[in-house]
């Protein structure tokens, strides 16, 4: 009998340590995605696309760029009724910890000045965001809201999800930099590099997969979705 109880014992204690491990990588990586995008704020040479936008939008309202990350991030989740799209926890997680980061690190860090300072802190924020972007989409509990609009958008239009990420991302720039948002070599270095550096950290971060589902992952293959909270 004990080894019976031994033998059923040890896959649910397996199945309870991945679901560990997945939840802190989940919420490490959140949280390192909304410290990154703060150093590339701080850097002042260029924000991914959709902090363009969010830079934008703070000028314009005086709010955080935290804050407004959140802001923008339920508003796409409001989106994902229509196009059918099924949040995880990672999804709805994504919405607050990254604006709560950013606003965080960008309390912290003070202020910088010089190109021998602003360079580097640009790097350490791409590459940092890469780390943040394996983390969380090795976790597995659903696509961030952003990535989901896409997705969604793939799905309903028939277009590919190439097309739709261009379309999206192009859109959210440009109304970014009318609003004031910083578009510079940052903005280029960025999107040249942040797949290479995703999909890198995707493979040293995975978790292998469990033999059981887990009742609090959304449906669907978030690497599939496009690397990005």
């Amino acid at each position: 009998m004990r080894q019976a109880t031994t033998t059923t014992g040890g896959p649910a204690l397996s199945t309870q340590s991945r679901l560990g491990r997945r939840l802190i990588q989940l919420y490490v990586g959140l949280a390192l995605y909304g410290a990154s995008s703060a150093l590339l704020v701080e850097a002042g040479l260029g924000l991914e696309p959709w902090g363009v936008l969010h830079q934008g939008l703070a000028g314009l309202t005086g709010l955080s760029i935290g804050v407004v990350s959140i802001i923008v991030g339920a508003a796409v989740l409001l989106l994902w009724i229509p196009l059918r799209q099924r949040p995880g926890l990672g999804t709805v997680s994504n919405v607050f910890v990254v604006g709560i980061a950013m606003d965080a690190t960008l309390a912290a860090v003070p202020e910088v000045h010089g190109l021998a300072v602003r360079i580097p802190l640009l790097l350490a924020g791409i590459v940092l965001n890469g780390v943040a972007t394996g983390l969380y989409i090795a976790a597995d509990f659903g696509p961030g809201p952003r990535d989901g609009l896409m997705t969604g958008l793939h799905r309903r239009t028939g277009r590919s999800i190439r097309l739709m990420r261009t379309a999206v991302e192009v859109a959210v720039v440009v109304t970014g930099f009318v609003l004031g948002g910083t578009i510079g070599i940052g903005t280029v270095l960025y999107a040249v590099s942040i797949g290479p550096l995703a999909q890198l950290f995707l493979r040293v971060f995975a978790v292998l997969p469990a033999s059981e589902g887990s009742t609090v992952v959304a449906g669907g293959q978030p690497r599939g979705a496009i690397l990005r909270p």
